[in-house]
């Protein structure tokens, strides 16, 4: 091999050490920063389940630090209680993260699963009545007893100003269907807008945005712009 051969091939490999050096860094530091914004998450909410598992997209990751934000930070985590009610399979998304304080997101989103275990339990602290819920199909079945009489109510979720609301809109007493227009207005009208109060546990910044049934519960999403991150979040 030629003199002027040897002096590239030691220039390439130069440049391959360096390159991979670099790469090797850029994944450290943003292994490190995913693991502390895990922390984050378990000191931003209450009672979490399972360790959270954070992702931060976009490379070269030192590049965006050096620009001063960050394209996209994921993060999951298989359980919180927002409110006292337990949810589950929570995922926070947010794009646009700044690195100096205040730390803020451009966009923020998180969804998470109420299961119908945390819905049964909101209802009975709301109106001491022991019901089961369950999924039917677009809709939830709440099913119990009252003085001996069986109840089945179909129920229809929906998001209004930032709340999550429960309307009835079947009613069966012991087999019989109930038009729900039929009862009195004293007692048909305690049956629209049932609340269920997750809105305020939610970060600041984030306003409940949707609800769907899923096989599980209700799944819901709440969506925020400029949102703040807490200042104690690494």
């Amino acid at each position: 091999m030629s003199k002027g051969g040897v002096v590239a091939g030691v220039v390439v490999g130069i440049v391959v050490v360096l390159v991979g050096g670099a790469f090797v860094a850029d994944r450290v530091v943003a292994s490190t920063v995913e693991k502390r914004a895990g922390d984050a998450i378990e000191q931003n909410f209450d009672d979490v389940v399972g360790t959270p598992n954070v992702d931060i997209g976009g490379f070269p990751f030192l590049t965006q630090v050096l620009r001063g934000s960050v394209d996209e930070v994921s993060g999951q985590v298989d359980g919180v209680t927002i409110e006292g009610i337990a949810a589950t399979d929570v995922r926070v998304d947010a794009t646009d993260v700044t690195t100096s304080e205040p730390y803020t997101a451009g966009t923020a989103t998180i969804t998470a699963t109420l299961p119908t275990a945390s819905i049964d339990k909101i209802v009975a602290d709301q109106t001491t009545l022991d019901i089961t819920t369950t999924v039917d199909g677009d809709a939830l079945k709440a099913t119990g007893t009252l003085l001996g009489v069986t109840l089945s109510a179909g129920l229809v979720p929906r998001v209004q100003d930032g709340k999550l609301l429960v309307d009835v809109k079947t009613l069966s007493i012991g087999g019989a269907s109930v038009s729900v227009n039929s009862l009195p207005k004293s007692i048909g009208g305690k049956l629209d807008d049932i609340e269920i109060p997750v809105e305020t546990g939610l970060p600041e910044g984030l306003a409940l945005s949707g609800v769907e049934v899923v096989d599980d519960g209700l799944r819901i999403t709440a969506t925020g712009t400029d949102v703040v991150v807490p200042a104690e979040a690494p």
